[in-house]
């Protein structure tokens, strides 16, 4: 599992996948979480402007996120 540090109290669940580099652009960010690829904390999250907060879990595909 990998960890990605925030400074701020959230961050939306796009600039995430951009800034972990799991997304190239904000429209394939948009495309893989609409398209049900994305969980968060386990269950799929289709909103791309949720905000994740420190400890949750994201995963895309093989590669899982921790947020601290």
């Amino acid at each position: 599992m990998e960890t990605i540090e925030i400074k701020t109290e959230s961050i939306q669940l796009d600039q995430l996948l951009k800034w972990a580099g799991i997304a190239a652009t904000g429209g394939e960010a948009k495309l893989m979480i609409q398209g049900g690829q994305v969980l968060l904390n386990g269950t799929v999250e289709t909103r791309r402007s949720k905000k994740v907060y420190r400890s949750d879990v994201v995963t895309v595909g093989a590669r899982t996120i921790k947020v601290i």
